[in-house]
C-alpha cells in the first residue's frame, strides 16, 4: 500500500516533559484513521506535527513524500488540516473567508468560484453563507472549518475532532462526506467519540500517554473485548439452578443474571477466549426444553477495549 503519510519515531517534548513518544505508523490511499486517546494522550500534538505546524523533537513525519522539516510548504500544498477549535476569522462572512483561503491556496477567477461553490455545497454552509463567522453556532463553525480544509481536494486530510459540536442530522452528513472521500485520500481523524470509529475508520490507532499501544481494524480491537461474542438471552424460565447449569457448559466463563420481570429471565452469558458458544448453548437450552424468548450476540465493546488499552499504557508509563 501506498504511503501517504509515513511516521518515524515522531518525538516532541516540552521542557521535561514527553509528550510523543517514539510513534511510527503509515497511512496510505484509501485508509480513515481514527487516532484515539484520552485527553493528554499526546494526539493533537502528534497532528501538529504531521502538519508542520509544531516542530518534531526527534523522528520524521512525511507527507506524500515531502519530510515535515525540510519542506514544510510542499507539505501544506498536499493536505488539508482542520485543527482543533478551528480558528476562524470571525469578522468574516463565510463566503469572505473561503474566498481569501481559496486565494491563499493560489486560485483565482472562475476556478476560485468553482473551488468554493463545491466546499460550500459539500459541508452545507448555503443558509449562512453571508453570515459573520462570529454569529454562527459551533456546529457551524466547525463545518467551515472542514470546508477550509477540503477546499483544494487535498489527497492527505488531517481532522481534529471534526464533528465536535454537531447534531446528530450534521454528523451523519460529516461522516457521509468522509467515506465519499475516503477512496482517493488518506484520512486521520482524531476523536474520542468512539461511535465515529465504527461510522468511517477503516483502522484505529490508540495511544496513551504518547506511545502506540494499538493499531488494527476495529473489529480486531473489539474482539479483545470481554463481551465478544457473549449472549444475551431472555428465557421464559425460572433461574433456579440454570444458571449453575450454563455455567458448567464449555466454554462458558460466567452467566450474569440481568433482570428477572413478569416471568422472563435475562441472562448475559460470558464466553471463555472470546469464542462462539451460541450455537452451542442455545442448542444445550432447547435440549432441556427452555423456551428461547430473544437472543443476540454482542461483538464486543470498543468503550471497554479503549478503557483496557490506555489503562496498560498508563500503568507502563508509570512502572516506568
Amino acid at each position: 500500500m501506498e504511503g501517504m503519510v509515513e511516521l518515524d519515531r515522531l518525538t516532541r517534548d516540552f521542557g521535561p516533559i514527553r509528550a510523543v513518544d517514539r510513534v511510527s505508523f503509515t497511512v496510505g490511499r484509501g485508509e480513515v484513521v481514527g487516532f484515539l486517546g484520552p485527553n493528554g494522550a499526546g494526539k493533537t500534538t502528534t497532528m501538529r506535527m504531521i502538519t508542520g505546524f509544531l516542530l518534531p523533537t526527534a523522528g520524521t513525519a512525511r507527507v506524500m513524500g515531502h519530510d515535515v522539516v525540510a519542506e514544510p510548504l510542499a507539505v501544506k500544498r498536499q493536505l488539508g488540516y482542520l485543527p482543533e477549535g478551528a480558528p476562524l476569522y470571525g469578522d468574516m462572512t463565510v463566503a469572505a473567508f473561503l474566498r481569501f483561503v481559496a486565494a491563499v491556496r493560489g486560485f483565482g477567477g472562475a476556478e476560485k468560484r468553482r473551488r468554493v461553490a463545491a466546499a460550500v455545497e459539500r459541508a452545507q454552509l448555503q443558509e449562512v453563507l453571508h453570515q459573520p463567522i462570529d454569529t454562527l453556532s459551533k456546529g457551524f463553525k466547525r463545518r467551515v472549518g472542514l470546508a477550509q480544509a477540503i477546499l483544494h481536494d487535498p489527497p492527505v486530510l488531517i481532522l481534529d475532532e471534526p464533528t465536535d459540536g454537531l447534531d446528530p442530522n450534521q454528523k451523519h452528513e460529516v461522516r457521509r462526506l468522509v467515506r465519499e472521500m475516503a477512496p482517493d485520500k488518506a484520512i486521520i481523524i482524531s476523536t474520542h467519540i468512539l461511535e465515529e470509529v465504527d461510522a468511517v475508520c477503516t483502522r484505529a490507532i490508540v495511544i496513551a500517554r504518547g506511545r502506540i499501544v494499538a493499531d488494527a481494524h476495529p473489529d480486531e480491537l473489539r474482539a479483545r473485548s470481554p463481551h465478544h461474542h457473549a449472549l444475551r438471552l431472555k428465557l421464559r424460565a425460572a433461574a433456579d439452578g440454570l444458571v449453575e447449569a450454563l455455567c458448567g457448559l464449555a466454554a462458558v466463563r460466567a452467566v450474569e443474571t440481568v433482570a428477572v420481570q413478569d416471568g422472563l429471565l435475562e441472562l448475559l452469558v460470558l464466553p471463555e477466549g472470546g469464542r462462539d458458544i451460541a450455537a452451542d448453548v442455545l442448542g444445550w437450552l432447547r435440549a432441556q426444553g427452555v423456551e428461547v424468548v430473544e437472543s443476540f450476540v454482542e461483538r464486543g465493546r470498543l468503550d471497554e477495549v479503549f478503557r483496557m488499552l490506555t489503562r496498560e499504557g498508563e500503568a507502563h508509563h508509570a512502572a516506568a
